[in-house]
Parts: structure tokens; sequence; C-alpha cells
């Protein structure tokens, strides 16, 4: 069995989706009864599974999004009948797929659709629902995400439930030192913080009702915490920067910018907890990968959180700044809940792994190949 796997729209691994493709590659392994091919643009040929020598096959393309999408909808799949592919993968079925489908296939889904859609044209909105209603299977990363993809007409029984993994290599608990900062090149964070890692994308990733929160923290408790937020700089940084400068404790809230993936198991322990408000997470991967580094988390009941962190973090209804300042404030108060909160996180994310997650992938893949 041959397979062919989708790189376009995984930000040469430098976004979520990017981290996905990654950790799965490095999980699948050649043999004689499957062999894994990627293709996409020539700048990916090193980025993903490397150590595993899987083939990569160059796809010549201006670096557009306008000229991918075109690729997948028009040419796609002569391509993939060149290749001998018996069935193919597409991580980043929300950024492009082809219209029709003349080789079995695979559409992986690890955003809200109707999220999605909302900042999609008309155009793109009929093309994507008819694309992820003719593929043959789809793997959603969460019921929550299965439950979206039903409202819009995809049949349930073509649906597979697949949680992502951890990368347990990287997100462990470690011994920190015992040092009033966390050095991570180029930064040295004072010590205690919250962390929130989040792309600022949209106002849904309540940025502004966290900075609320931790203001009022500090009004209430006088403690010498800092928040902490990382990850890319989206189309909402200045609403995000603008609700930091008219917080009165503007100087303890800290934004990194883009913050590398390997770099977050550091970040993660040397925090005091995670706070993750954000209402539109279908995959809620951060708080799994926070748990595991041994930190407790809130987060907000919405979207996939609920479901990912099951009954391990303070929930919170992410538009209620009492309720996450209260969060907050027991984390940092309260010693024996915290070191509650920490075992048992570490115990819940032993369920996840990226071998799982690609063992499960492969089994979806071989039930389409006759």
């Amino acid at each position: 069995m041959k397979v062919g796997i989708d790189t376009f729209g995984c930000d040469h691994g430098r976004s979520g989706i990017g981290s996905y493709l990654s950790s799965l590659t490095q999980n699948f392994k050649n043999s004689e009864k499957i062999q894994f091919e990627l293709f996409g643009a020539e700048i990916d040929r090193y980025t993903y599974a490397r150590e595993n020598n899987l083939q990569f096959e160059s796809i010549l393309l201006p670096d557009t999004s306008y000229s991918e999408k075109f690729w997948h909808r028009f040419a796609c799949n002569s391509f993939a009948l060149r290749q001998n592919y018996d069935v193919m993968l597409f991580p980043a079925s929300s950024y492009a797929l082809p219209s029709n489908f003349k080789v079995p296939s695979v559409a992986v889904v690890n955003d809200i659709m109707s999220e999605m859609f909302r900042h999609k044209s008309f155009i793109e909105k009929i093309r994507m629902k008819q694309s992820l209603k003719k593929v043959d299977k789809i793997i959603a990363a969460s019921t929550f995400i299965k439950k979206d993809l039903k409202r819009f007409g995809v049949k349930p029984d073509k649906i597979v439930v697949i949680h992502n993994g951890i990368n347990h290599s990287m997100f462990y608990q470690r011994d920190m030192i015992d040092s009033d900062f966390v050095e991570i090149s180029p930064f040295a964070i004072r010590r205690p913080y919250f962390i929130y890692a989040s792309t600022m994308s949209s106002p849904l990733k309540r940025h502004k009702e966290l900075i609320e929160a931790f203001s009022l923290f500090k009004k209430k408790t006088g403690l010498p915490h800092r928040l902490v937020l990382a990850g890319n700089e989206g189309e909402f940084i200045d609403y995000v920067k603008k609700a930091v400068s008219d917080s009165p404790y503007s100087t303890d809230i800290f934004i990194t910018g883009y913050f590398p993936h390997e770099s977050f198991p550091a970040l993660y322990s040397g925090s005091e907890a995670c706070i993750f408000p954000s209402e539109m997470e279908g995959v809620g991967l951060p708080v799994l990968e926070a748990m595991a580094t041994g930190i407790p988390v809130a987060c907000s009941r919405n979207g996939a959180l609920q479901e990912i962190a099951g009954d391990k973090a303070i929930l919170f209804d992410s538009t209620n700044i009492e309720e996450i300042e209260a969060a907050m404030e027991k984390i940092a108060t309260d010693k024996e809940f915290r070191s509650k909160m920490i075992a048992e996180g570490l115990q819940w994310t032993k369920r996840f792994s990226w071998s799982k997650t690609a063992e499960e992938t492969v089994k979806v893949l071989e039930s389409l190949v006759k």
C-alpha cells in the first residue's frame, strides 16, 4: 500500500497543523506492507520525518495560497494517479482539498469548521462543504469537531474521532532549579508566572478577558505573579496590546510573539499554571502538553477543552472575569489542591500518545484499500 501525504497548508511545520504533521510522520514507518510518500513545496523536503527517510515528491508551484488551492482543485487527482497512490491523507483539509477524489482519501480536521467558515467567501464555503461530503473518510481530532461537521451535513459514519497525541519525550515533568528566572533564549522570564500559549487570531481566544482577570487577581492578592502570553502575533495583536496597555498591571504582562514549539516544555515547566480561556479550540492540545509537564490547568469549558481535559482541569466561563480570577487564585494559594491537580494531570495525559494516533490513522487508511 502506497500512501500519499499532502504537506500543503502546514506552514512549513511552524503552525499547529504543521506540528501535527511533524509528530504524526515521526511515527510512520515504511515496511513491506506500507510505503509513505509526502508531497508539497520543495522547501518542505526536509521539514517532516527526516529521520524516517520517508520519500518526498516536490510540486513546483508559485508560493501562493491561490496557486496551491488551484492545484488541489484541478491537478491533484492526476498527480495522485501518476504516483500510483493507493490512498491519500490530507492533514490540512481546512486549507485545501480536491473538489473530487479519484484515489481513496482521508481528510484530517483539526479546526472548528463553523468558525473557519466565518472567514471564507460564499464560494469557498460551498467548495469546502462539497469536498468534505465527497471525501471517503474524515479524521476528526475530537468529538466536538465531529458534532460540528455533522451540522454541515457530513454523514456521521464517515467521521472517525482520533485524538492528537503528546510527545512525551518533550513534554514531561522536570525538576525546576530554584531560580527566579526561566531562561529560554532570547528570553529570561521572571517567576512566578501564568502562561497562555495561543495565536492572537480572534476575540474568541479571550486574551482580553484573561488580562482583565489577571489584573483583578493582582489587585485582590497582591502576589508577584506575571502573565506570559506566548504565540504568533495574529490579526488581533493590536487588540491584545491595547488590553495590556489598559491594565494597571501592564508591566507584569509579557507578550513573547512567535515561540518555537520545542521551547514550550521549559516555558510550561517554569510556570505556576496554564490558563487557557479560548472558546474556539477543536483540539485543545496545549492543555494536555501543559499537564504533561507537571503544571495545573484552568481552561474554558467551551469547544473541545472539556472533552480533552476531562475533570483534571478547573473549568470556567471564559466571559466571566471573576471565574477566571478565582481559578488563578485557587491554584496560586492552595498548595495542596495544586499538588493534587498536578498528580492527576500527569496520570491523565498518559492515555495520549502520537504512536497511538499514528496507529489509529493507519487503520483508517488501510480500511479504504481493497
